[in-house]
């Protein structure tokens, strides 16, 4: 357990997204305000080193926001089992090389 007491981990939360010309985003200062595809009663995404892995609620008590976990994301099966196909006649997921039968 020692090991993983060191190990980093960049954690971040996606609230919304939001699309816009580069020419806008170069045009922004300080306090410039984006508006997000989303409102605070939407369902958060968690990262972990940029990988999904959870989703989550805000959760704002006073001055302070924090993020309740609702639902951990599971690997797809695929990425888990070494070895499997993907449809009929596909090439073995981490077989480079060889041509599908």
């Amino acid at each position: 357990m020692a090991v993983l007491e060191n190990l980093k981990v960049d954690l971040t939360v996606v609230l919304g997204r939001s699309r816009m010309p580069l020419h806008m985003l170069l045009r922004m200062g300080r306090g410039a305000v984006i508006e997000l595809e989303a409102s605070e009663t939407d369902m958060v995404e968690i990262l972990a080193n940029d990988h999904p892995v959870a989703r989550g609620q805000i959760v704002v008590t006073g001055n302070r926001i924090s993020i309740e976990v609702t639902e951990l994301i599971r690997k797809a099966e695929s990425l888990r089992a070494p070895g499997v196909t993907i449809g009929d006649g596909a090439v073995p997921f981490l077989d480079i090389g060889t041509e599908p039968a």
